[in-house]
């Protein structure tokens, strides 16, 4: 009997011992799950939650209430810290969403410091931070600092909190369950970390880009803000490899679409190995 997908995934991930918790898919069919690991449902998906941020951003750009060309500086002029680096007064939405915002370092990966490193108002921490001596926007620093600053944008246009705002027009639209992200000490959501998700959950979002920003009949993106997202890398990168997207988070958390396959895979875990090539050759032989 032919195994499933699923079936061969996780007969792949034994026999590499890999510690991963649960595995998805969405195959156009609808979703699948399997439990590897007795564990918690609902897992820090990490860095995978920017995706969820840039889906925030394209729910805002739909509605009209942003656009890309808007700086962080007019956005957020009343919440301001007195001080802030003078280069924050070009930088725009796309340019958080590319991560050029050349910072030096502090913030760079929030999940490897204690939150007092910060202090307890974020903003002001990140807008005085240093940046990289010359630097001209021209080239990408992956920060989380970024996704931060993103979620405060999002929390500014949409009139409430950025996990509120998704759950209004993403969690609830599509059926999601426990959803949970972290706070900063002021409590604004993290963005860039720190969202807790289970991983059929995680799939959905991966059905949404891949159905060009519907969920079943609903309309969640537009299929605009679907096109740009891919031709423009926001945080869903293609393989160079493949015709594959994908987004990784610390920790062994991974999200891949495979448009060419009507597929959608999701895993989340605790370890090092990463199954990226094995889902890229499974379908295409990459």
């Amino acid at each position: 009997m032919t195994k499933t997908f699923l079936e061969t995934f996780e007969q792949k991930i034994k026999s590499e011992e890999a510690n991963v918790f649960a595995i998805a898919e969405y195959n156009g069919a609808g979703i699948q799950a399997k439990s590897l690991v007795e564990t918690n449902p609902c897992q820090n998906v990490y860095s995978v939650a920017k995706t969820y941020i840039v889906t925030a951003i394209g729910l805002l750009v739909d509605q009209g209430k942003l656009t890309l060309e808007e700086t962080l500086v007019e956005i957020l002029a009343d919440e301001l810290p007195e001080t802030y680096h003078e280069i924050w007064i070009n930088t725009t939405v796309e340019r958080l969403l590319l991560h050029r915002v050349g910072l030096e370092g502090g913030f760079l990966d929030i999940d490897s410091h204690d939150a007092t490193t910060f202090g307890e108002d974020y903003l002001s921490y990140v807008l005085n931070a240093p940046i990289r001596k010359g630097y001209n926007y021209k080239s990408s620093t992956y920060t989380d600092a970024a996704y931060y600053l993103l979620s405060r944008i999002v929390e500014k246009r949409a009139g409430m909190g950025t996990d509120d705002f998704l759950w209004k027009y993403l969690f609830y639209p599509t059926g999601c369950r426990e959803v949970a992200w972290s706070h900063c000490p002021q409590g604004h959501v993290i963005g860039a970390t720190g969202l807790y998700i289970r991983v059929e959950d995680l799939v959905k979002l991966g059905s949404i880009y891949l159905n060009g920003g519907t969920y079943g009949e609903k309309r969640i993106l537009s299929e605009s803000w679907v096109q740009t997202v891919f031709s423009k890398g926001y945080e869903f990168k293609r393989l160079a490899y493949a015709p594959v997207y994908a987004k990784g988070g610390m920790r062994g958390q991974k999200l891949m679409i495979l448009p060419e396959a009507n597929r959608v895979v999701a895993w989340t875990g605790c370890g090092e190995h990463d199954f990226t090539e094995f889902v890229a050759e499974y379908e295409f032989g990459a």
